[in-house]
């Protein structure tokens, strides 16, 4: 009983994706204004992807290096606390909050 359940359920799915992609291709081959819109919008965004995917390619480790910080510490040339605090204590010497039950 479950396997005609699947069955059906996968059978549905790909009809629908048929559907759509059979009318999808027939607004497609419309000369259509909307049907124009989207392609210049389509071939703008891969132009777009491809354009940022080599800039990285070529810029990408020289971006890279200029954001990276270079050094010993925490996050590369900062120092592990404040000089002028020692740690997580505060300057009026308050104890740091303990958890109770």
């Amino acid at each position: 009983m479950e396997e005609a359940w699947d069955f059906e359920f996968l059978s549905r799915i790909a009809d629908s994706c048929l559907s759509f992609l059979s009318e999808f291709v027939e607004d497609w081959l419309a000369n259509d204004m909307r049907v124009s819109i989207f392609k210049i919008l389509l071939s703008w965004l891969i132009f777009s992807l491809i354009a940022i995917h080599f800039a990285w390619k070529v810029y990408g480790n020289t971006v890279n290096d200029m954001y990276y910080r270079q050094g010993t510490g925490q996050n590369g040339g900062t120092p592990d606390t404040a000089p002028h605090l020692s740690g997580w204590e505060s300057t009026a010497g308050d104890n740091p909050k303990a958890h109770r039950d």
